[in-house]
């Protein structure tokens, strides 16, 4: 989702007037090499929305160049439509594949699904060694991971707490007024 200033200051873009013109102006982005508009318009195919037709393959198309740009996120996109079967076959190695690539270039949740495709496959010990990167860079989802592998005695009583703490500290540097006012923004926004 995009948000868009309403404020009239100079400098400020004005909202796009249609879906249309949401269109042109990503298009325009990606003319220009724009990795993010690709991952952008990516998504309104997976979504079928601002007026384009759902399309999973299209999309998939879309994530693959934005994720050769250096768009990390959009690897993990393509990790998600391979795991799941969207515009592809189901394909467990590709999938891990996608969240690999993902995970090398930063993306914290492709480290956590990576996390959970180990699981699955058996290796609990990868599993856990992923959730505990992912724990560590704050995704809460692999903390509540690694505190279930500490309570089956799957995570030792060390790693656990050096996680804690690395994750917390993390959450910590993240915290500032300005992304709490842009989190109460984007609340009262999808009310």
């Amino acid at each position: 989702m995009v948000l868009w200033h309403t404020i009239d200051s100079p400098g400020v873009i004005p909202p796009p007037s249609s879906d249309e013109d949401q269109i042109k102006r990503v298009k325009k982005l990606m003319d220009n090499g724009n990795a993010g508009a690709f991952h952008q318009l990516a998504g309104y195919y997976a979504r079928g929305i601002n007026g384009m037709p759902q399309d999973h393959q299209k999309s998939n198309e879309l994530l693959i160049k934005a994720g050769e740009l250096g768009y990390s996120e959009a690897y993990h996109h393509l990790g998600h439509s391979y795991d799941n079967g969207y515009g592809v076959e189901v394909d467990i190695e590709k999938a891990k594949y996608y969240y690999e690539l993902a995970a090398m270039n930063g993306s914290i949740k492709a480290r956590h699904n990576l996390g959970c495709t180990e699981g699955a496959a058996g290796d609990e010990q990868r599993a856990y060694k992923h959730c505990i990167l992912a724990a560590r860079a704050g995704y809460e989802s692999s903390l509540d991971a690694v505190e279930q592998g500490f309570m089956h005695g799957d995570v030792t009583k060390d790693e656990y707490e050096d996680t804690l703490h690395a994750y917390q500290k993390s959450v910590d540097e993240m915290k500032s007024d300005e992304r709490d006012k842009a989190a109460a923004v984007v609340v009262v926004q999808a009310d």
